[in-house]
């Protein structure tokens, strides 16, 4: 088991894995923020490929086996499980050699063959509900996951389709998902993008995800997720949400303040 109830699980990372550099400077900082706050469950997070890009002319990432590299330098070097997107059914058993959570694109939720080829490889498995999806659905997608022999499962709420552009996080999820035993975490910088609103890009408003990341723990949520990146103007994809990592020791100090209002 990765998650404890004792700790606040957060996912942090890159959106796009990048580069060593970037992974490093990151790892580094995330390092940091855990020895300063031992209440964190730290897990890792880069993506080896953004195959949801809005323009055939995004850059789509490292691709599988340098993405998988870097992965391992940051589990070697750092002592951080790790976490990755899959897309396809062959890449799972691949990705679970070397990470320790194996997550489910949004987009793909209700892929039943992704999910059970997920779930049989014995990692912990992290499926974000669907943009399109209720929180009430989610309780078929678990029971895939649990159906194909699932360890540990986690759900990620990460906001809803909310007219053209935008998304909505409706913080009822939170208590709703819990029906499905099992833990729940919120994507604080998805949840701010503003999908295909960057002329061939996704935009987004990163002033916000302080704002939803506290009241998602207030309403529940035991776990974060967040994208950071040294600059993310200058990121390969998903900039305009993720939060600098000059930003986010103090958000996670805010973040954790709440947490333990919550628990009393």
């Amino acid at each position: 088991m990765i998650f404890s109830p004792k700790k606040l699980l957060l996912i942090a990372g890159p959106c796009s894995l990048e580069s060593e550099a970037v992974c490093r400077a990151v790892a580094r900082e995330l390092k940091k923020i855990g020895r300063a706050n031992p209440e964190l469950n730290i897990v890792f997070k880069g993506s080896f490929d953004k195959a949801n890009r809005t323009s055939l002319a995004g850059p789509r990432g490292t691709g599988i086996e340098e993405g998988l590299a870097l992965l391992r330098l940051v589990r070697k070097d750092y002592g951080f499980p790790v976490l990755t997107d899959i897309h396809e059914r062959s890449q799972a058993s691949p990705v679970a050699e070397v990470c320790d959570v194996l997550q489910v694109p949004a987009f793909l939720c209700r892929q039943t063959d992704l999910l059970l080829a997920a779930a049989a490889t014995g990692r912990v498995v992290n499926v974000k509900k669907g943009q399109f999806l209720s929180p009430q659905e989610m309780e078929h997608v678990v029971g895939k996951l649990r159906g194909g022999g699932a360890k540990e499962i986690w759900q990620t709420e990460r906001g809803t389709t909310f007219g053209y552009q935008n998304l909505v996080v409706d913080m009822r999820s939170f208590a709703i998902m819990k029906g499905n035993r099992c833990p729940t975490i919120f994507d604080a910088t998805h949840s701010v993008q503003l999908p295909g609103a960057g002329k061939g890009r996704s935009g987004g408003q990163r002033e916000f995800v302080p704002v939803l990341a506290k009241a998602a723990l207030a309403a529940g949520a035991n776990g974060l997720f967040i994208e950071t990146h040294p600059e993310p103007d200058k990121a390969l994809s998903d900039g305009p949400n993720m939060v600098p990592l000059s930003a986010l020791p103090a958000l996670v100090r805010e973040c954790l303040a709440v947490w333990r209002a919550v628990r009393g």
